[in-house]
């Protein structure tokens, strides 16, 4: 062979493993990772006005990405939102999309359709990590066993969750259905009816508390914090709740490393500031919020260090982020930790009515920050979008065909930062109560019940409906269901229409626990 027919050839093999290079990180099939934090409200973090608090770290997220104004979980509460955006469906059209308890069967069916399966279908590795609250088996869980079905039958290839939430039994991480951690000869056992014989409880031995309850959270003890539910042994795979953040975060690292040379998926449920609130003992006292506060700088800690690490394995580029919370605040959720007392001029709700049960607009409207280094511009965006919209809008980026019916709406324009023209109209929902939002209007139809809850937040219970300007009164403080009846009987219409044989007027309002 010539010379030239070398260097011909040898650049041709340059160029074919170039492309084959640009082929598998191609624009088209980004790594994607969203990152759902607990509880966080739209006045939280420090890009969306807060002063008393600073989260740089997630700000760099606002800042450097597109900040949207009008954000929103599906629901007011933890499970509905979280089954909606892994479903792309509307969870008040799921009669068991509720606020589950630890031991609850697996809410979406293997059968359905999901995010995380849409990614695996497009070669994409998937992984779950941290807050679940999606349900784990099929009722009458034996914690002792693989828990199946978990999230993984519903498409992620790896998954370390808690089962429920860190004020619910069980305290224990569970990796791909197996309990981390656990004795055989210690077996575990959990129950939400009635306790074990022996065990101690809040009510019991009060003097094992390192963390006082305010209302429900009474029953087993554990790492001196009292806990919804019942649980006895596995004592060798019991969280410390203390650990937790850093265990969550190293895990999500790992995932990052492992499979950096491959697109993939990655769901990250933060605990925080969800009650109890334990951060680190390098985080207390930080704030000077207490518990609260503290736990939300550990989250924004935690969202830097998963954003350095991306950069240092050389992935930042080609990596979305969305970062988002999966329901409005909340401050007295159970303990006295102070978070009332200690709050000051922190407004968690920003300039927003209500907070986490609430169909006022802080129960729904959230942080909602999407960031891809040199894919997208800063920008703030007053667009309605929903986290219920991600599934069509990805399954648009990563050009993959979605299946069945969903309520996800395609806005990847608007999630690009390429357009305005987000939603027309939501559907909002809040312990089985709904709202609609019509563009800059707002409407909450007739519900009876109390004005607030035992958290102290406003709950949306108006007996003669409510009409709220959006464009002029985000505090919804002016209520125009009796001023301009011609819109609120139009928006009551469509209303019906959007949610009929599921709106039911005379819901039940759902007890704390």
């Amino acid at each position: 062979m010539s010379k030239n027919l070398k260097l011909h050839a040898v650049s041709g093999l340059t160029a074919a493993i170039a492309l084959t290079s640009c082929v598998g990180s191609a624009p088209d099939h980004p790594n994607i990772i969203v990152i759902l934090a607990d509880d966080l409200g739209y006045g939280d973090v420090s890009a969306q006005g807060a002063t008393t608090i600073q989260t740089p770290h997630i700000d760099k997220l606002a800042n450097e990405g597109i900040r949207f104004t009008n954000g929103y979980a599906t629901s007011a509460t933890s499970t509905p939102s979280r089954y909606a955006l892994m479903t792309g469906m509307y969870p008040w059209k799921n009669k068991d999309a509720k606020i589950l308890p630890g031991d609850a069967p697996l809410l979406i069916s293997t059968a359905q359709y999901t995010l995380p399966k849409m990614m695996q279908e497009a070669g994409y590795v998937t992984a779950a990590i941290g807050k679940w609250h999606l349900g784990m088996g099929a009722g009458n869980v034996n914690w002792n066993e693989t828990v199946s079905p978990n999230a993984n039958d519903i498409g992620f290839n790896y998954s370390t969750l808690i089962a429920a939430t860190n004020d619910r039994v069980p305290t224990v991480f569970v990796e791909n259905g197996r309990v981390v951690g656990l004795d055989p000869s210690d077996p575990i056992f959990v129950s939400y009816e009635k306790n074990f014989e022996g065990e101690p409880t809040a009510i019991s031995h009060p003097d094992m508390l390192k963390m006082q309850w305010a209302h429900g959270h009474n029953q087993s003890v554990h790492n001196g914090i009292p806990r919804i539910g019942y649980q006895k042994g596995g004592k060798s795979a019991l969280w410390v709740d203390e650990e937790m953040a850093d265990y969550f975060t190293g895990k999500v690292k790992a995932f990052i490393s492992e499979n950096k040379n491959k697109p993939f998926f990655l769901y990250y449920g933060l605990h925080q500031p969800h009650v109890p609130r334990t951060p680190n003992g390098r985080f207390v006292g930080k704030s000077g919020m207490g518990p609260r506060g503290d736990a939300i700088l550990e989250a924004d800690w935690s969202v830097g260090e998963i954003m350095a690490h991306l950069e240092k394995e050389g992935l930042l580029e080609n990596t979305l982020v969305v970062f988002t919370s999966d329901n409005g605040p909340v401050l007295n959720d159970g303990y006295k930790d102070q978070a009332v007392e200690l709050l000051g001029d922190h407004k968690p709700a920003g300039m927003l009515r209500g907070g986490k049960y609430s169909l006022f607009e802080a129960g729904t409207r959230v942080p909602f920050f999407v960031y891809w280094k040199g894919k997208i511009q800063p920008k703030v965006s007053d667009a309605l979008v929903c986290q219920i919209d991600l599934m069509a809008s990805i399954a648009e980026l990563i050009k993959h065909p979605l299946k069945g019916t969903t309520d996800s709406e395609n806005l990847l324009p608007v999630f690009l930062g390429k357009s305005d023209e987000g939603r027309n109209e939501l559907i909002l929902e809040a312990n089985g109560k709904l709202a609609y939002r019509e563009r800059n209007w707002s409407f909450i139809p007739p519900y009876s019940g109390p004005a607030t809850n035992l958290t102290g937040n406003e709950l949306g219970n108006l007996s003669g409906g409510g009409l709220f300007d959006l464009s002029t009164d985000v505090g919804q403080q002016t209520n125009m269901a009796g001023s301009n009846k011609e819109r609120f009987e139009a928006m009551q219409t469509r209303f019906i229409e959007i949610t009929k044989g599921y709106y039911n007027p005379q819901v039940e309002e759902i007890e704390l626990k």
